[in-house]
């Protein structure tokens, strides 16, 4: 899987930060701080109390003469009603769907718009795998499904900031030459400067560079990986990674979600534990709320982080966007969080405790899920379209 190569900018600052409240309180705080310009592209954007939030922050905004964009993908956002849509663009703020290759009324046919993103005037960035809706935040006393981002300030965010502008104008569209991009950067002190580069999957534009950070991850590890994935459905080239690194020696430990919003997967996930036991993964189960979050450690050395699930959707159907990022004591105190979960929150599933949980119906509707999802992975991106 050879990719173009991706440079790392040096020029940035970096904080891990947990979903639920401390998300969109530095969501808030960075829609309130904006002075020119505003993307938000985000694959779910709820009509709930969240969302509602949310889209009163952007209109205060836009009554600052703040420039905002707001992308959502057509497929997961399509609940959005008319009147809420409509109070959005009278108030100022340019809304968009993000459409398929092919559509009609009746049904919807191509790639999903699935990263996260959220880029003010070029200069600070969040990344992550948090959509904007009530079950990504703590509202009415129920917790946040677990997810992380990741608050990026310097260089990166004026990336960011184009890969949005290119987005939403189309990969052809003249450069952006928004004054506020010549605008000096932070002033990022030295001991805080991270090494960061930008990694996005998009079948059509043939760019799998979050699948080839997960493989040169596995390669490159020599000690320890810990991946935090919310539909854990490796591929045979990361599964093969996954046995050349255990056969170098390497501790591989992985943290799926116990509760699971889609049933069907977290089943076709069960019937790979299999596999995963067989060769020395180290297993655990997410046991406080849903498991939403996409993540992987390396040796204290790097880590990625962003939209993109290890499975074949990520890979081949959905626009993605992770962060590549190189530092040792970020990623030393990411890793020691990945394990205060894994001691606090999860269960360790292991041979005897999988063998205990299943049986000859569960093991079969297992092997039935895991075959039906990979038939899927071929049709993910068609669907009906329902009646406005």
């Amino acid at each position: 899987m050879r990719q173009p190569v991706t440079t790392y900018t040096s020029g940035n600052k970096v904080s891990l930060i947990k979903g639920g409240k401390p998300y969109f309180d530095a969501l808030l705080q960075l829609i309130s701080e904006a002075r020119w310009i505003i993307h938000v592209q985000v694959y779910i954007f709820g009509d709930d109390e969240t969302g509602h939030r949310i889209a009163h922050a952007l209109k205060e905004a836009v009554q600052r003469k703040v420039i905002v964009y707001l992308l959502v993908d057509g497929y997961a956002s399509q609940h959005l009603s008319k009147t809420f849509i409509h109070d959005l663009e009278q108030a100022g703020i340019s809304f968009r769907f993000f459409e398929p290759l092919f559509r009609s009324k009746h049904f919807y046919f191509g790639r999903r718009m699935h990263h996260k993103v959220v880029v003010a005037d070029a200069r600070r960035a969040l990344v992550g795998g948090i959509n904007i809706a009530d079950r990504y935040n703590d509202v009415q006393g129920i917790p946040a499904w677990l997810d992380f981002a990741v608050d990026v300030q310097g260089t990166i965010a004026k990336e960011l900031h184009m890969l949005c502008w290119k987005t939403w104008n189309g990969f052809l569209a003249k450069k952006d030459k928004g004054l506020y991009l010549n605008q000096p950067p932070p002033e990022i002190p030295e001991p805080e400067r991270t090494a960061i580069r930008m990694r996005r999957n998009d079948w059509v534009r043939n760019k799998l560079q979050v699948s080839s950070s997960y493989i040169e991850l596995l390669k490159q590890s020599r000690h320890d990986v810990v991946i935090l994935c919310s539909y854990f459905l490796p591929g045979k080239l990361i599964r093969r990674q996954i046995r050349k690194a255990l056969m170098r020696g390497v501790r591989i430990r992985v943290i799926a979600a116990g509760v699971s919003d889609v049933v069907l997967a977290k089943e076709a996930e069960r019937w790979l534990y299999d596999w995963m036991l067989r060769n020395g993964v180290q297993l655990y189960e997410y046991q406080k709320t849903v498991l939403h979050g996409k993540l992987a450690v390396c040796d204290d050395r790097w880590m990625t982080i962003g939209s993109y699930n290890v499975n074949d959707i990520s890979a081949y159907a959905s626009i993605e966007l992770n962060l590549d990022i190189r530092n040792d004591d970020f990623t030393r105190n990411t890793r020691e969080i990945l394990e205060t979960i894994i001691r606090e929150d999860c269960v360790e599933v292991t041979a005897e405790y999988h063998k205990k949980t299943g049986n000859l119906f569960k093991q079969l509707y297992r092997w039935f899920s895991y075959q039906f999802i990979r038939v899927v992975l071929f049709l993910f991106t068609f669907y009906f379209r329902k009646e406005a």
